[in-house]
């Protein structure tokens, strides 16, 4: 697999984890899993997305 297609999956990846965690806060629904487990999320998902969106325009400029 190229890297540039690695990239874009691991920068859709990262935005669902980011979704899923936004979407937990928002609902903030009785469930099994602690609250803190979405702020990790987002927080990651956040991460994740803007480090491989700046390895995508890298890839893109060479």
């Amino acid at each position: 697999m190229k890297n540039k297609a690695r990239t874009i999956i691991t920068l859709i990846c990262s935005l669902l984890i980011f979704a899923v965690g936004i979407f937990r806060i928002l609902t903030e629904s009785p469930s099994s899993t602690p609250l803190f487990v979405a702020y990790i999320f987002v927080i990651s998902g956040l991460i994740g997305f803007v480090a491989n969106g700046v390895m995508l325009k890298k890839l893109q400029t060479n």
